[in-house]
C-alpha cells in the first residue's frame, strides 16, 4: 500500500506540521478545512458562506488527490455554535447528493474566534 501526502495548489500551504490531506490505498483523508477564502485570506462572518467555502476547500483537497465529492463516504462537521446546525445543514445538503455520506456533527472550539465551522472528510474509490 502506498501512502501519500496530498497538497492542493488551490489552497495556501499550511506552514504547520500537517498535510491538506493524506491518501492511503484507496482512501483519502482530508485535514479539517475552514471557511477561509484561499484567494483573499478572509473569512466571511456568516455560517452559510463559511460552510460553502469550507466545503469548496474540502473539494480542492479531494481534487488534488484525483477524487470528487461523489467519493466521500464520511464527513465530520465541527461547529462553534450548535445553533448554526440548521443553516450549515442547508448548505451541506445542497453540496452533497443522495446517497449522502455518513456524518457526525459536534460543537467545538476552533483555532480562531472568527471560524464558525470546520469540516473533514474521508473518501474512497
Amino acid at each position: 500500500m502506498v501512502n501519500e501526502a496530498i497538497f492542493s495548489s488551490k489552497l495556501p500551504q499550511t506552514g504547520r506540521p500537517f498535510s491538506h490531506g493524506f491518501k492511503s490505498g484507496t482512501l483519502v483523508f482530508t485535514s479539517g478545512q475552514v471557511g477561509t477564502n484561499p484567494q483573499t485570506g478572509k473569512v466571511a462572518p456568516d455560517i452559510e458562506t463559511q460552510t460553502q467555502q469550507t466545503l469548496e476547500n474540502v473539494e480542492a483537497v479531494l481534487h488534488a488527490a484525483g477524487y470528487s465529492r461523489k467519493d466521500v463516504v464520511k464527513v465530520t462537521v465541527f461547529l462553534t455554535d450548535i445553533r448554526d446546525y440548521h443553516a450549515m445543514n442547508q448548505i451541506y445538503g445542497n453540496f452533497f447528493n443522495n446517497p449522502y455520506p455518513a456524518r457526525s456533527c459536534v460543537e467545538a472550539k476552533l483555532a480562531a474566534p472568527e471560524l464558525r465551522v470546520e469540516i473533514e472528510a474521508i473518501a474512497c474509490k
